[in-house]
């Protein structure tokens, strides 16, 4: 049986398949990183449309195939399709839903307006990636989150899915990003956030405003460390999170040195 501690990434975004903000680099970075120093890594993200499939060598996962995702009291299918990371021994997830994600363009359509799902989108790809993993029967000892669309995350992790056994020991690393949009959500937004009965009304309150800054606190209010992933981020987060007791908080760094992330994983590990 393997020792190895396990890493598993779900971003919105990950160099070369997407890259977003500066943060889609380094989470290839972190990734690559973690896995030469001996951790197990396996990496989450959405099929957006815009992501090549020929390109990336992406093929389906028929082992995992058969996985419905219900939001909103409707069952939305999940397809999952792999590559194989460039220049790494490592393999990237994809979730991909034909309605939801195979777009030409990511969050807004082609004259700037913000899709009117992407709150449907949100619950779906978070509860999606949750139960592939589920499903891999893969249990995660550090679970790293990044984008402003993983935000739910460490909730359902806190919350839903807190007896289920595959995350028992899992400890969520969440990182603080720069805001990349000013619309809201979408409508009843943090109403249907609540997909179980476990999730209460008081869980949702970091979700309130329903916008960019609401998805980041929200993530950062339920994870076990929190990093930042930008130099600027929205003051409000920067001023809330930088010291949390009981809580390590990594501020950003410019340069290309991840040790204090590989550092944090270790920490977290051993808890």
């Amino acid at each position: 049986m393997s020792t190895k501690k396990r890493i598993l990434f779900i971003a919105n975004e990950m160099s070369p398949y997407l890259e977003l903000t500066e943060f889609s680099e380094i989470v290839n970075h972190l990734a690559i990183k973690s896995n030469d120093n001996g951790f197990e890594v396996r990496c989450i993200m959405p099929r957006f449309g815009v992501i090549n499939e020929r390109r990336h060598r992406l093929h389906e996962v028929v082992r995992l195939s058969g996985i419905n995702v219900s939001v909103d009291n409707e069952d939305y299918p999940l397809q999952i399709k792999v590559a194989s990371l460039p220049n790494a021994r490592l393999q990237i997830y994809f979730l991909e839903n034909e309605d939801l994600f195979k777009r030409k363009f990511v969050f807004a359509d082609e004259n700037e307006s913000w899709y009117d799902d992407n709150w449907l989108r949100t619950i779906f790809y978070c509860k999606g990636a949750l139960e592939t993993v589920k499903k891999f029967g893969w249990p995660p000892d550090i679970i790293h989150c990044s984008g402003w669309m993983t935000g739910l995350i460490p909730l359902y992790l806190k919350t839903a899915y807190k007896k289920e056994p595959v995350f028992g020991n899992s400890k969520i690393v969440f990182t603080i990003g720069q805001n990349t949009f000013r619309e809201k959500i979408g409508p009843d937004f943090v109403k249907k956030i609540a997909i179980h009965a476990s999730i209460k009304d008081k869980d949702l309150e970091p979700f309130k405003d329903n916008n960019n800054t609401a998805m980041f606190r929200g993530g950062a209010a339920y994870a076990d460390a929190i990093t930042f992933g930008a130099a600027k981020v929205e003051k409000k987060l920067s001023d809330e999170f930088s010291k949390v007791k009981g809580k390590k908080v990594l501020p950003f760094k410019a340069d290309s040195d991840l040790t204090d992330y590989l550092q944090l994983y270790s920490d977290l590990a051993q808890k």
